[in-house]
């Protein structure tokens, strides 16, 4: 296994542009709004079609949201491109799952999955991995997951962790679907076990798994969901002719967000710029709320089953927040 070398996420390249997201969402093609799609695949499908002309990840969840009907399958959008933001080097045309949490829930201290050299006793000859995971997203229906798992206890009495690749049809994997959620049906989470599944070196993906993949994939996720979302909605706003001060409001948040998520996701500045956004995101949220009389009732019903889902992580921002805050005040007063 490579050594805990501490990586440095940078940002992405810039290299569409914001002019061209700007044209795509303010004057979408009619057909590229509402798309609605059978099943799953025939989302995942579309959604690598929207993928390969937009070089940015936070740009293909905008777009993947403004082409998806519902809030389920903008959320895919959003998660798919996070994970690439995660780890650029995962495959473009396989569905990815992160598989942290388990029983004790998601905490690295709850981790209880084990990566252990196999029986030769060295690194070079590969990895077991052996656990369990629970709501794992997409797993039900992906090809690839990003597990984490323990490597052991540090000098420190923390659980150290690192993150592998594993296909989801290999040998000792197995893949139980868990009861669908009240909002955003459509999105899977499976229950997983690995049972003794060989991991080869190069599946084992360099640097601290909370550190370089789990913390900074929170951050990464938020933006991506947030992005989608607006981009749903700028979709549906678009559709039905909603005012034109709403959609601009629409768009500058997503404006925004894109110049957040193009920054470093584990940095205190970030964590406060976006604390801003989840306010003003809010309110705007709040301010279309006449606007939705006009769309038809299938359309507005899945909004309010769905529209939880901004919430979600609601408590995990705040203590965030709050850390940045005093990671930023600590310094003032050096």
């Amino acid at each position: 296994m490579a050594s805990n070398v501490p990586m440095t996420r940078r940002p992405q390249p810039d290299s569409s542009g914001l002019e061209p997201l700007l044209a795509a969402v303010l004057r979408p093609a009619p057909d590229a709004v509402l798309c609605s799609f059978a099943d799953l695949g025939a989302w995942w499908a579309g959604f690598r079609d929207v993928r390969r002309h937009w070089a940015l990840s936070i740009d293909q969840a905008v777009l993947g949201g403004l082409q998806a009907d519902r809030v389920g399958y903008a959320f895919a959008a959003a998660y798919q491109s996070a994970l690439r933001c995660l780890v650029p080097s995962l495959p473009d045309d396989r569905l990815v799952s992160l598989c942290i949490t388990e029983e004790g829930g998601g905490h690295p201290r709850a981790i209880q999955s084990t990566l252990s050299p196999t029986s030769g006793g060295s690194s070079a000859d590969g990895w077991m991995l052996s656990g369990h995971k629970k709501w794992a997203t997409l797993s039900c229906d992906g090809d690839v997951a990003l597990v984490a798992a323990s490597v052991g206890t540090g000098a420190d009495g923390r659980n150290q962790l690192r993150v592998v690749r594993v296909g989801l049809n290999a040998a000792g994997v197995t893949v139980h679907r868990m009861p669908a959620t009240t909002f955003a049906p459509e999105i899977t989470h499976g229950q997983l076990s690995f049972e003794k599944v060989r991991i080869p070196p190069d599946a084992v993906l360099p640097g601290d798994g909370y550190t370089a993949y789990i913390r900074p994939f929170r951050t990464i996720e938020d933006t991506h969901v947030s992005a989608a979302i607006l981009g749903h909605l700028i979709g549906i706003a678009s559709r039905f002719a909603w005012p034109q001060a709403v959609r601009a409001d629409l768009v500058n948040l997503v404006v925004n967000l894109r110049s957040i998520a193009l920054g470093d996701p584990s940095a205190p500045e970030i964590h406060i710029v976006l604390g801003g956004f989840f306010i003003a995101y809010g309110t705007v949220l709040e301010r279309i709320a006449p606007c939705w009389e006009g769309v038809p009732p299938e359309i507005r019903e899945r909004w309010q089953r769905d529209r939880g889902i901004v919430n979600v992580a609601g408590s995990v921002r705040g203590k965030r927040l709050a850390a940045a805050w005093e990671r930023i005040d600590a310094r003032g007063s050096q």
